[in-house]
């Protein structure tokens, strides 16, 4: 099924029918500031169905979405004096932290190679709405398969998809088509210095120059 998904509102209207596909572990499809993504809840059951949906890799793991960063201190990741500064200067937005913590609230399927979870407080305000009424981070991924580009719209995840979207296990919500925009820029928080994991649609300059001596 593919829903509409360009406001606020249409994300009102469909957070019913996204909560109960997430209950069953059902998988998403959805545009976000950046790329389309794919994601789930962040459950362990959850986040291996994504795992295998995507064709990923073992020991790679997804970053979550949420929609405002008190959603990531109730799940235990911690905020270093480097991660406030950033989250501080460029959330909401394409800026990924990964921080340390999450024992015993995230599964550790979501935790990277450094020991943290990535998370990113989105700006795309039906995605935010949707992940406020949820009351959940959104797990997510690039809409593609491993060495492809980004699908630019729902038709096109339905394309690659095509098989999980027919026996509903992947819902689809529409945010029409995507530019070729650059994806989130990721930044290791996990130790008091931070290091600069991606330089994607945030470079390293502004960085420095909206928290100085505290930037990668």
């Amino acid at each position: 099924m593919i829903l509409p998904f360009f406001t606020r509102e249409d994300a009102e209207r469909a957070a019913p029918q996204v909560q109960t596909h997430l209950e069953n572990a059902g998988l998403l499809g959805y545009p976000t500031e950046t790329v389309y993504g794919l994601g789930s809840a962040s459950d362990a059951r959850s986040v291996e169905k994504l795992s295998l949906l995507k064709g990923r890799r073992a020991g790679k793991p997804f970053l979550l979405l949420v929609s405002n960063r008190t959603m990531a201190e109730r799940a235990g990741l911690v905020f270093t004096p480097a991660a406030n500064a950033l989250a501080e200067a460029f959330w909401p937005g394409p800026l990924t932290l990964v921080l340390r913590g999450g024992e015993g609230r995230l599964p550790d399927l979501l935790r990277g190679p450094e020991g943290g979870f990535a998370v990113r407080y989105t700006s795309h305000q039906a995605v935010a709405r949707l992940i406020e009424m949820l009351d959940q981070p959104l797990t997510s991924t690039s809409a593609n398969r491993p060495g492809q580009l980004p699908a630019a719209g729902a038709e096109q995840i339905v394309t690659l998809f095509r098989d999980p979207y027919l026996a509903g296990e992947l819902l689809i919500l529409d945010g029409g088509t995507l530019g070729n925009v650059p994806p989130s820029t990721i930044v290791d928080c996990t130790a008091q210095q931070p290091t600069l994991i991606r330089e994607g649609s945030l470079p390293r300059e502004e960085l420095r120059r909206a928290v100085g001596r505290l930037a990668p």
